[in-house]
């Protein structure tokens, strides 16, 4: 496995007390070292302006990036920028890219993006929810301008709706969104028939649900429209806050959930994708949760690209 993270993702600081705390990325590398000795770790490049213009509106980007201002800077309720925070966010973007680069160019089968600030309630034109710059979409782009694939699914597991990528991609045939979130919960969107251009499907899960629903939703409709659409490349907003220890939300889900989920998604991209699967951390906010979660979801895909192989 090959893993992508950045000094300087540990350097954006929202402030004493929130939730996106630099601790987070913390846990998940200290947990996914131990776990994966074997892994190549590579310092990620920072994305350009040009590579975040594909996705991202020019007044969003200066906004974000502008030198000049006063830290703490609060965008919104919960996003801050410190002094620091808009070079994490090109890094995280960055390692998007360079982990869609290293798979696409057969230098690796999985890669994972161990970085923050989490990117999916990012739209095309507002930071928004503890998010900069939208990394997944960033890596759809680059994989369809760049290495010129035709589809690209993002499954998105995070119990918040991921309504950037969604209204960035509303409109994108060659892009397939895949989501199960708790509704209604922040940040309000996500119904089952918000369905873009039929390339969204959601499956919106009641406060209290558990494993047998999470994974009878993925099961019963989002899988089946990922078979269906056999992308080239499968991108994962790896949220692992529809834990039951997770602070902010009120799914129920376990380790083995997540776990159950990677085999059933490493098993299905293994003929039309060739096992290609990059996974971007997103949200978490337990942080025993957040690093056991991690190591489950990585493990299960790692055993199934081992087993594909023979390994």
């Amino acid at each position: 496995m090959r893993v992508y993270t950045h000094p300087s993702c540990l350097r954006h600081d929202p402030g004493a007390g929130h939730p996106e705390c630099p601790q987070r990325l913390a846990v998940v590398i200290d947990a996914v070292r131990a776990a994966f000795p074997r892994s190549d770790w590579i310092d990620s490049p920072a994305a350009t302006r040009e590579q975040l213009a594909r996705v991202h509106a020019t007044a969003m980007i200066e906004r974000v990036l502008e030198p000049g201002h006063a830290f703490p800077r609060r965008l919104d309720a919960d996003t801050v920028l410190s002094a620091d925070s808009g070079d994490a966010a090109l890094h995280a973007c960055g390692a998007a890219i360079a982990a869609v680069d290293a798979v696409l160019g057969g230098e690796a089968t999985q890669a994972f993006c161990a970085v923050r600030p989490p990117g999916h309630h990012a739209t095309a034109a507002q930071p928004m929810g503890f998010c900069l710059f939208n990394a997944v979409a960033v890596a759809a782009a680059h994989a369809l301008a760049v290495h010129g694939l035709a589809r690209v699914a993002i499954l998105d597991f995070d119990v918040h709706h991921g309504n950037g990528t969604q209204d960035i991609f509303a409109e994108e045939p060659r892009v397939l969104y895949l989501s199960s979130h708790e509704w209604p919960l922040y940040p309000g969107t996500g119904a089952a028939d918000e369905t873009g251009v039929g390339n969204i499907v959601n499956a919106p899960l009641p406060a209290g649900a558990g494993g047998e629903a999470f994974r009878a939703a993925w099961a019963d409709h989002l899988l089946p429209a990922l078979d269906a659409f056999a992308p080239a490349l499968v991108l994962v907003s790896a949220g692992f806050d529809a834990h039951h220890l997770d602070p902010l939300a009120d799914l129920q889900l376990v380790a083995g959930d997540y776990a159950w989920l990677g085999r059933q998604v490493a098993r299905r991209a293994a003929a039309p994708a060739a096992g290609r699967i990059v996974s971007l951390l997103e949200g978490g906010y337990s942080l025993s949760a957040l690093a056991e979660c991690s190591v489950a979801w990585l493990g299960a895909l790692e055993q199934a690209a081992d087993a594909a192989t023979g390994a």
